[in-house]
């Protein structure tokens, strides 16, 4: 078990050892689970993204960044970033997922994993300087509940599809990532982004391989029991006035969804962790159903002596990881 001098009114590891952690079951899915969101993937992929490339903003780390908008389902028109090599074609293509802060900028979510590779990076609905969407709050403690009555119109199933369609996107913009024989794709996601890949990604048979770190909506039933400072204690919440709710969180859950995730998955999860409890994010990766792969982290959102050398070993494991699962 992990401690950190910390000021939080509850203890971010919950207790756990790591032996504990890795024990962390999934809930069981609802018999529908499946049927839902194949149905959801097979929404987005109807959708005509549109997608259009905006000028030149930064070109560093051997891409050029381009501000890019798109459309996802519902005819909802978002924004990200594109990174397109300096150089020649792209050989490996990603999709980045952000955290529940949104996405202000393309950050040090560049340099890409691999070189010779091209990525979108988009703002969700409801999120980030370019998802901003009339009717859906920007702020994590707001939007985690944005339609939370019902498994329709919970704001999280759109956010999925807004990372299928932002794959659409990329394919369009950059077709030599859709030729036949190319690489599957890789999908990045922190936290919030990670939790959307989670649950995005064992439908679409798009991605090649994909690396959650410290993900979020992992086992519901048991963060409804663990305090925290991020967008699960807004979720707490609602449910001690709404108990209804779990109706509806089942579908949403990272860890659940990992049971059918067959692409080779890197998962790096947090022993301690204010904002993600730990055995929600080690619940995701003990399920995952095909090849996978664990990197402990010491702590996640918190910063500490050795944030920077975790986030270096983090980069070269990705690194290696997309470049034995991509590269094959």
């Amino acid at each position: 078990m992990t401690s950190f001098e910390h000021d939080f009114p509850f203890d971010p590891a919950h207790g756990y050892t790591l032996q504990d952690l890795l024990h962390v079951p999934a809930p069981a899915a609802p018999d529908d689970f499946a049927a839902f969101w194949r149905a959801r993937h097979e929404e987005a992929r109807k959708v005509a993204t549109e997608p259009e490339l905006g000028p030149l903003e930064e070109e560093r780390d051997g891409v050029r960044i381009h501000g890019v908008t798109f459309t996802s389902v519902g005819g909802v028109r978002l924004g990200g970033w594109v990174a397109l090599p300096a150089e020649g074609p792209a050989e490996y293509g990603f999709v980045i997922g952000h955290g529940y802060g949104g996405r202000q900028e393309p950050g040090p979510d560049v340099p890409l994993p691999l070189p010779r590779s091209a990525a979108i990076l988009p703002c969700v609905r409801g999120m980030g300087s370019r998802g901003l969407h009339p009717g859906i709050p920007d702020v994590s403690v707001a939007h985690v509940l944005h339609g939370i009555a019902s498994r329709d119109t919970y704001v999280i199933g759109d956010c999925v599809a807004d990372l299928w369609c932002a794959a659409s996107a990329l394919h369009e913009l950059v077709p030599e990532l859709a030729a036949e024989g190319a690489p599957g794709l890789g999908y990045l996601g922190e936290s919030f982004g990670g939790g959307l890949g989670a649950l995005a990604l064992p439908w679409d048979d798009r991605f090649g391989a994909g690396q959650l770190t410290v993900p979020t909506f992992g086992n519901h039933p048991l963060r409804l029991t663990l305090p925290c400072t991020g967008s699960g204690e807004s979720v707490r919440n609602h449910h001690r006035d709404h108990p209804e709710v779990t109706e509806v969180l089942p579908y949403f859950d990272a860890a659940t969804a990992a049971t059918l995730l067959e692409a080779p998955t890197l998962v790096a999860a947090a022993l301690f962790d204010p904002s993600v409890p730990p055995p929600g994010q080690f619940a995701v990766h003990n399920a995952l159903a095909g090849e996978h792969e664990l990197l402990v982290l010491s702590a996640g959102h918190f910063e500490h002596e050795g944030t920077a050398a975790e986030v270096a070993e983090l980069r070269a494991a990705r690194r290696r990881f997309f470049g034995a699962w991509l590269g094959r």
